[in-house]
């Protein structure tokens, strides 16, 4: 059994890849998922809804997978990365019932403040390695309660069950029987205590939470059950009858018979998952995903380093015998920036446009983009905060808006970076990229010249799936080892060096950070 499938549920879409022993994607299957955003900053996804985009990506892999001539008999275990502080509520029957909340939702502000002011924010940092902010799940949780009496009664009930994207995939892969997720996707919460690795009692106790149901807490991974992936036979008939039979002895015993078995072997936060996929299995190895948000994460080590320069905490990746500590600068806008260019003020009709757009012009002409369409995430933590559009003439162009838009990706970056070093008090020993905005050269130019180190990137673009795959596979014996692990990706990998003259970034970067200094 010599592949591994792995489902990368994201915000954006769900993506499911199967990689074999090499470690190298033989199959994918991508289904686009829809996210409401509301104008009062509320952001919510349909929880069936998510499941059922789920098996429609993984039904689009394997048919892939068949009609390439393979068995998926020979798939040895499945692995799961998932949007982490997304989370939701269901009861004991199984229903959900609420939303999805997703970790760009920004209702409980007031919350979060009147919590600071009743001094509980150091009690969660040095608990959790989080701070008081509505980007993760716990301050959001407490909104629901505040205002939804059933969900409050549910709750008084011990009828009320929690749980992230990984959890609630499990829950429904496993027809209820494992409530489980992991420790990547625990410490998101507000709940989970990074020291002792358990929920934290004082916590749970001091928001009213001691009848939460919550899942039972185990290491990436793990066998966390068996899934059954029942797609339905229709679809399998439709497909069958399309696919080109005459290269594939015996096709029908390729075609499995819902429902699919599939041991379920990790679960793992998309970031750090992409973290583990990036081969940062040493202290003070980095990577940075540039996706919706971005997730700048460091691998910090056996033990957990609380930041003193904004960064968060968090639990980088682990299995059976090995815990590993991170700290993370999660930037919220990045290419929602782009998009909310093309969707809303209609500056081009593709993201690969703006490329050659930023390009066309020799600088930003003094232009500035705030992208705090959600606040400002690490190190500045300005949640409350506006975007802003500064330093524009009639002389600027929309390329020069362009340009603005794509070196604020970089400068957050920087930001970043800096407070990391600052809390290691050592450089950092690599740095990988990966994610959709990688696509886009001028970016990744930038980014190199303006960190003024050179910059990894593997040739496979989906690293959060390729990380749940390699937990899955180390636990499934389909790799032997994290040493393993490292030639698989030194042989994947190229490096990009950076232009010590270039002038530009470093410039453009000192404005930056008089700007973000700037009174809002």
């Amino acid at each position: 059994m010599n592949y591994i499938l792995a489902i990368d549920q994201g915000t954006s879409s769900t993506k499911t890849i199967i990689f074999d022993a090499n470690g190298e994607a033989v199959s994918k299957g991508s289904v686009e998922l829809k996210t409401n955003y509301f104008d009062n900053g509320f952001v919510e996804q349909d929880p069936e809804g998510i499941f059922q985009n789920v098996l429609t990506s993984v039904n689009e892999c394997l048919n892939d997978f068949i009609n390439k001539g393979f068995d998926p008999a020979e798939i040895a275990s499945c692995g799961i990365s998932n949007q982490r502080e997304t989370f939701i509520l269901w009861d004991n029957t199984g229903k959900a019932v609420s939303p999805a909340v997703v970790w760009a939702c920004k209702r409980s502000i007031a919350i979060c403040r009147e919590l600071k002011e009743k001094g509980q924010e150091e009690l969660i940092r040095q608990k959790t390695g989080l701070l008081l902010d509505p980007y993760f799940s716990g301050t959001k949780l407490l909104w629901l309660l505040e205002n939804d009496a059933d969900l409050k009664e549910k709750l008084e009930a011990g009828e009320l069950f929690f749980g992230t994207v990984d959890c609630w995939l499990l829950f429904k892969l496993t027809n209820g029987k494992s409530f489980k997720t992991d420790y990547t996707n625990a410490s998101r919460t507000l709940f989970f205590n990074i020291h002792t690795l358990t929920w934290d009692d004082e916590i749970l106790a001091l928001w009213d939470l001691e009848k939460l149901n919550l899942p039972e807490v185990c290491p990436s991974s793990f066998d966390f059950g068996i899934g059954i992936l029942d797609l339905g036979m229709e679809i399998y008939d439709f497909r069958f009858d399309e696919i080109n039979t005459s290269s594939i002895p015996n096709p029908k015993s390729l075609i499995p018979n819902p429902p699919f078995s599939i041991p379920i072997t990790s679960l793992i936060g998309d970031s750090h998952a992409a973290t583990f996929g990036e081969g940062c299995f040493e202290q003070g190895t980095a990577k940075v995903t540039l996706g919706t948000g971005s997730s700048i994460m460091m691998n910090s080590g056996a033990k957990p380093i609380l930041s003193s320069a904004g960064m968060l905490t968090t639990i980088c990746w682990s299995t059976e015998n090995r815990v590993d500590y991170a700290l993370e600068g999660a930037i919220v806008s990045c290419g929602s920036t782009i998009e909310w260019l093309k969707n809303e003020l209609n500056l081009f009709k593709e993201a690969s446009e703006t490329e050659a757009m930023a390009v066309s012009v020799a600088d930003n002409a003094g232009v500035y983009l705030i992208p705090a369409f959600s606040g400002l995430g690490a190190p500045h933590w300005q949640m409350s905060r506006r975007a802003s559009l500064e330093g524009m003439t009639f002389g600027t162009t929309k390329n020069h808006i362009v340009r603005a838009a794509l070196e604020s990706i970089p400068y957050q970056i920087k930001d970043v970076i800096m407070a990391m070093e600052q809390d290691m008090r050592s450089p950092l020993k690599s740095i990988s990229v990966n994610g959709g905005m990688t696509k886009n050269q001028f970016v990744i130019r930038f980014l190199v010249d303006l960190l003024a180190l050179p910059l990894k990137k593997q040739q496979n673009s989906d690293v959060s799936a390729l990380g749940a795959a390699y937990l899955a596979g180390l636990k499934s014996g389909v790799f032997e080892s994290i040493a393993q692990l490292q030639l698989l990706n030194q042989a994947k990998t190229a490096t990009i060096l950076p232009d010590l003259t270039n002038i530009t970034a470093n410039k453009g970067y000192s404005e930056w950070k008089d700007k973000i200094a700037k009174t809002w």
